[in-house]
């Protein structure tokens, strides 16, 4: 699948991949602060964003669109950076192409199952009559009843648009994500992937717990994680300049 990407910057080349109903957009602002001194390749997975939808949503699928996307660049290696559903996709590149993978960067998530936690997200999203809204605005009021927390609606919404005069519609294709979620939190431990590894997690975060960490460094033996205090799951939207600065730090 030929998929939607912004570079941004020159040398050494940085793939970043977003979250689950993320886009490459949320992106921007880290990779601002990155430009300086990497390629920073910023990239819209399938089903999000830009890029094509499709029916099939799992971490082999979205590995080879990367892959895919490396070929056409014509890039044989990069450092790859993927954030929560992104990270996943990372790790799997690197377990399926690990010679194509120089640096390795996890952002809050683990390479361990995850049971389904996105009822209430799909909750609101269904929620939402999008042909009888009349500003995106309008969207939120639908979904506080099923998501309390303001950011959340807030970054969910940053995906609607209009795709005719006087309708909305979703970025992401919610149909295909909500068939595929439980692949969403699939394990991916059949791995020995020997290259440096930053996993960085946010303080305030459960997706990475201290005692995941002896499985993670069995898996990636040449690990090593950061904590970024006072950040939650979206570490990089809550303290950037911290999470670009450990990024700076490990890729050098």
């Amino acid at each position: 699948m030929k998929l939607n990407y912004k570079i941004l910057g020159e040398g050494e080349p940085l793939i970043i991949l977003h979250g689950l109903m993320g886009m490459l957009d949320n992106w921007q602002a880290p990779a601002r602060l990155l430009e300086a001194r990497y390629q920073c390749v910023l990239v819209d997975l399938r089903n999000h964003g830009h890029s094509p939808h499709d029916n099939e949503h799992n971490y082999a699928a979205m590995a080879g669109d990367v892959i895919e996307l490396m070929d056409d660049l014509g890039l044989p290696t990069a450092n790859i950076l993927g954030h929560s559903m992104g990270g996943k996709v990372a790790i799997k590149v690197a377990q399926e192409h690990p010679e194509r993978v120089d640096k390795l960067i996890v952002a809050d998530i683990g390479p361990r199952f995850y049971p389904v936690h996105h009822q209430d997200v799909l909750a609101a999203l269904r929620a939402v009559p999008l042909d009888k809204l009349e500003r995106r605005t309008d969207a939120e009021s639908y979904m506080i009843p099923y998501l309390s927390e303001s950011g959340v609606r807030q970054f969910l919404m940053k995906s609607l648009y209009r795709p005719e005069r006087n309708q909305f519609g979703w970025r992401f294709n919610l149909d295909a994500i909500e068939t595929n979620i439980e692949k969403v939190g699939e394990a991916l431990e059949d791995m020995d992937f020997d290259g440096e590894t930053l996993f960085i997690r946010g303080g305030r975060s459960n997706y990475i717990l201290d005692e995941d960490w002896p499985n993670i460094k069995l898996l990636f033996p040449n690990s090593y994680l950061v904590t970024i205090d006072g950040a939650g799951h979206w570490l990089h939207a809550e303290k950037p300049q911290e999470f670009v600065d450990a990024t700076r730090h490990f890729l050098g």
